[in-house]
């Protein structure tokens, strides 16, 4: 595993994370953090969706003693100023999918770094626009059914299955997939940490 200097924690479990740093050749090792996702009363979707990618980056930069740089990232799905964010079960699912067929809505994906020893965290936003087919009951059964709703912001997957639900983006294609890059590479390059490429 690569451990230089520029190396950086990815304070996220996901996969997908992973692979899009990856692909623009970060440095990084993994190490999941777990804080509570919930709103605070009257906060904004986008107030909340930095305010937890900045949580991630500092408890992440915590969790490695503070002498690397820290990433943390979040992705929350918006329509009529609700948040949708992971289903709870396969009625949560039904509801949400449900509510996004046939309508556009706002995909927030939040990015923060937390710089070593203590350092500022810095943050960004991408806010892209995805419109979603409309979407038959019998569709939204056999989707969940596949499992890939499970743990997914407003309970679907642009990079999975879910793609063929999507008529449309305006916006960042990374960002609806959880790590929005332009913003990502942004920060990484004023906190002076490169990619490899």
């Amino acid at each position: 595993m690569n451990t230089s200097p520029d190396t950086i924690v990815l304070a996220s479990a996901s996969p997908r994370r992973r692979e899009l740093l990856t692909q623009i050749g970060v440095p990084h090792v993994v190490l999941a953090v777990d804080i509570d996702e919930s709103a605070q009363p009257g906060e904004a979707p986008s107030a909340l969706a930095r305010r937890l990618a900045r949580e991630k980056a500092v408890a992440g930069r915590m969790r490695d003693g503070g002498g690397r740089a820290a990433l943390g990232s979040d992705t929350i799905v918006v329509l009529d100023g609700e948040v949708y964010g992971k289903p709870r079960d396969a009625a949560d699912a039904r509801r949400m999918l449900g509510a996004l067929s046939g309508r556009s809505h706002e995909v927030m994906s939040a990015v923060a770094l937390a710089l070593p020893g203590g350092g500022p965290v810095r943050d960004a936003l991408s806010v892209t626009e995805v419109r979603m087919r409309a979407l038959a009951p019998a569709e939204i059964d056999a989707y969940w059914a596949s499992g890939e709703p499970e743990g997914k912001a407003g309970a679907y997957a642009i990079q999975g299955l879910g793609a063929v639900f999507i008529e449309h983006i305006r916006g960042s294609y990374s960002g609806v997939m959880g790590l929005p890059l332009y913003e990502t590479a942004s920060l990484l390059q004023a906190a002076g940490l490169r990619s490899e490429r």
